[in-house]
């Protein structure tokens, strides 16, 4: 059953799309840029870190499953979240989503005018950003297939460099090339070399890296037979999520020794530029490159649909509803970018600190989208529904994978400068997004008294 913010879309995405969607979303410059950093703070340990944020990350995408096939929806966990908590509940969790999109894009953003930089010293980091916008801006406001076969292509290519690096890495620790085998897991200081602490407080940019893996279910909106296609993409990302990010993290960790690594350079990077071959460590450059403009480019994409659904209830911007005659929400996606476009701002005076403060805001973002859905398939749950497609150890996983998002919020405030300054924006977030419901909510009311008394709509029903 498709719902009203469906209305007016094209519908065309296929199989094909949506299951390079899922790997692109699963696939993103928080591991190609972020594990440098995080290799160089924690050490080997930081496997244990991926490891218990992916075994996270599977319960969101399972929970995720289980309500795309009860209804498919465009607006996806904020429709959810109306329906099983309350319209509060979608009012805060789309906009939290919008912040987590909105500052992911920065950090991309960033990420590629330092990758950039690292063929072009001379040209200007923020103009690198710009054109990068630019470029995905262009492509989502065409049309919905167009950004679809981008993404796929994108997508083709990042899951191509991460296979070429996982075969060339287990070669190299399996014939102990160079400085490469499994001793470099506990030499140099051990399995934990500055303290099991740090892989404590690697948690946030590491829920980062797994952020958007639930784009998926924002493409059931647009997608042909998705109780078909759903499935088969959702359990595709979990797969991926062991192989290519705990997979890669224990294999950087096993290639080059920890302290090989650096925060300001991708340590595929960095791997491939101690190979000896010329044009490596250039192709992989390019890869990452192109896994920031997919991250940018899904971020519109996502945005752009949540926010038409919130502006169809006049939760956002009236523009934001705005659907072109190309089945575009232009309005939302100009939105989006015009916060992108406040990032290379913040990248021009800060370009240091950027990134990481970029994907500290991002992460609450994240870490709200994912807790939503795991409480919304909860009470599904409750409500007696029953699917082919279950949560496995539902209602226990449940639990405990909000216990694991609550960690990763209350440890921000113990780790480096950048964690503690999204810590302390909570409450400015909680308090805006307050203010935003009350406005919205007196509207309404405001609405519904001009009413005639048979027009006035029924009061929600709690599920």
């Amino acid at each position: 059953m498709r719902t009203q913010s469906d209305e007016g879309y094209s519908h065309a995405l296929g199989n094909r799309q949506v299951q390079m969607i899922a790997i692109g979303g699963a696939i993103g410059v928080g591991l190609f840029l972020g594990a440098g950093g995080r290799l160089a703070a924690a050490g080997p340990a930081l496997v244990l870190s991926y490891a218990a944020a992916g075994l996270a990350a599977f319960f969101v995408m399972r929970a995720l499953g289980e309500l795309v096939l009860y209804r498919p929806a465009s607006g996806s966990f904020v429709e959810y979240a109306g329906e099983f908590i309350g319209p509060w509940a979608a009012f805060a969790s789309g906009w939290m989503y919008w912040v987590n999109w909105a500052f992911t894009g920065i950090a991309e953003l960033t990420a590629i005018a330092a990758y950039i930089h690292y063929w072009a010293p001379a040209f200007p980091e923020w103009l690198t950003a710009l054109i990068s916008l630019c470029f995905v801006l262009v492509v989502n406001l065409l049309s919905v297939r167009l950004f679809g076969e981008l993404e796929f292509w994108f997508a083709m290519l990042k899951v191509l460099a991460i296979t070429v690096f996982l075969v060339v890495g287990l070669v190299l620790v399996v014939f102990a090339v160079g400085e490469a085998g499994p001793g470099n897991l506990v030499s140099h200081g051990g399995f934990f070399p500055t303290g099991f602490p740090m892989v404590l407080m690697s948690l946030q940019s590491v829920v980062f890296a797994y952020a958007s893996i639930e784009l998926v279910g924002i493409t059931a909106g647009e997608t042909a037979r998705p109780h078909e296609v759903m499935p088969r993409a959702i359990n595709g990302v979990v797969w991926r999520i062991a192989i290519f990010y705990v997979g890669s993290v224990a294999l950087l960790s096993m290639v080059l020794p920890w302290t090989a690594y650096r925060a300001d350079t991708s340590p595929f990077v960095t791997v491939f530029s101690g190979l000896g071959v010329p044009w490596a460590a250039d192709a992989m450059n390019l890869v990452v490159i192109t896994a920031a403009l997919s991250s940018c480019n899904s971020g519109l994409y996502a945005t752009g649909r949540i926010l038409r659904s919130m502006a169809m209830k006049q939760e956002a911007p009236r523009f934001a509803g705005v659907l072109s005659s190309r089945h575009v929400p232009t309005g939302g996606i100009l939105f989006t970018a015009i916060m992108f476009l406040g990032g290379v701002a913040l990248f021009y005076f800060l370009p240091e600190r950027a990134f990481n403060i970029a994907t500290a805001v991002a992460s609450l973002g994240v870490v709200t989208t994912w807790g939503v859905l795991v409480w919304c398939q909860t009470r599904l749950r409750r409500a007696g529904h029953r699917s082919t497609f279950p949560m496995p150890g539902s209602p226990y996983t449940n639990w405990l994978t909000l216990a694991f998002l609550a960690l990763v919020v209350l440890l921000m405030p113990f780790a480096d400068q950048d964690q503690r300054v999204a810590f302390y924006l909570i409450p400015v977030l909680a308090a805006g997004i307050a203010v935003g419901w009350l406005i919205v909510r007196r509207r309404g009311a405001a609405r519904t008294a001009r009413l005639p008394p048979e027009l006035h709509p029924d009061p929600p029903r709690a599920v």
